[in-house]
């Protein structure tokens, strides 16, 4: 039997509902906890319980603990997978964190709940072991961060939370899942080809991510500029367009030499410099503006944090954003 390392660090899964107001909130005892018996049937575990933290307060650095932890105890013994327990508001951003960071082919897994343990229908369980399955399957071997939920499977790159309380939230809008599970199997139909990993000790850099509007003038871009930032990612129209009036404080920035990153706020196709106009993407591009072509801009702020972390140069910026 395989062995899998746990990592527990708080969100719904690891929540109850009070059955008079209906709130939902953490517990002493994690409410999972009696159901080991079930998870051992699956596979030899060790648990870490690092966080009992709902998703929207887990941040960059928290993100980074949970890699080195991951890290440190891959080195101490030698588990054949891991499973990370989270969250889901901001599992697809820590999701692919650990995707950019962790030095592993190992199988690593991260899953959630969308109803707490004691609502109908609870979902925690189910996903837990579904977890637990893809994580001890030879396949899921060398990856990257897999995110397993409704017996989908997706990419840390790709997954994207889509729904505020369905049970199937999780989906890939590009490219679709890269495999699902059955009663009996896991199976895979995509191969995932490309690698990217890189090495920081720390998070200190500040990137905001803001979203353009229509009427969206140069004064609440500059309100954030004068907050002293590291870079920027932006979600444009379209391919990749902003209106005109925040175009001279991005130039400003670029030519400061602070990264300027675009994305769209469109969940389907890649941006492009194809409009020739203030604020069209050809226009954007000519200034130094980076196209991200595949990332949302919650994916596209925590790629462009590790780059800045790593002290990527600026030049090469392009080439990893774009590629």
């Amino acid at each position: 039997m395989k062995k899998v390392l746990i990592v527990h660090t708080g969100g719904t899964i690891a929540m109850t509902e009070n059955q008079k107001t209906g709130a939902v909130s953490t517990t002493s005892i994690h409410p999972l906890k009696g159901e080991y018996d079930l998870i051992k049937q699956l596979a030899h575990t060790e648990e870490s319980f690092l966080f009992d933290l709902p998703s929207p307060h887990i941040t960059p650095n928290h993100m980074l603990q949970i890699g080195k932890h991951i890290q440190s105890k891959l080195q101490e013994k030698d588990f054949d997978g891991v499973v990370i327990t989270h969250g889901t508001d901001t599992l697809e951003e820590t999701a692919y964190f650990l995707d950019l960071f962790l030095q592993t082919s190992k199988p690593v897994v991260i899953t959630g709940a969308m109803r707490s343990s004691n609502e109908i229908g609870s979902d925690g369980l189910y996903n837990l072991i579904s977890a637990i399955r893809v994580a001890t399957t030879d396949e899921s071997a060398e990856k990257g961060i897999l995110v397993v939920m409704n017996d989908e499977i997706h990419t840390a790159a790709y997954a994207t939370k889509t729904a505020t309380s369905n049970v199937a939230t999780f989906k890939s809008p590009q490219y679709g899942p890269i495999g699902m599970l059955t009663r009996q199997t896991v199976y895979y139909y995509h191969k995932w080809i490309s690698y990217e990993k890189h090495n920081i000790h720390s998070i200190n850099k500040n990137v905001p991510l803001i979203k353009a509007y229509a009427g969206m003038d140069e004064s609440f871009i500059q309100a954030i500029i004068d907050t002293s930032i590291d870079g920027m990612v932006i979600e444009g129209f379209g391919q990749g367009n902003l209106p005109p009036g925040i175009v001279a404080p991005i130039e400003h920035l670029i030519k400061k030499g602070i990264p300027v990153v675009l994305v769209s706020r469109s969940y389907k196709g890649v941006v492009q410099p194809t409009y020739n106009y203030p604020g069209g993407g050809k226009n954007l591009k000519e200034l130094g503006v980076l196209f991200a072509k595949r990332l949302t801009g919650q994916k596209a702020r925590i790629k462009l944090l590790m780059l800045l972390e790593s002290n990527y140069p600026l030049e090469s910026m392009e080439e990893q954003l774009e590629s």
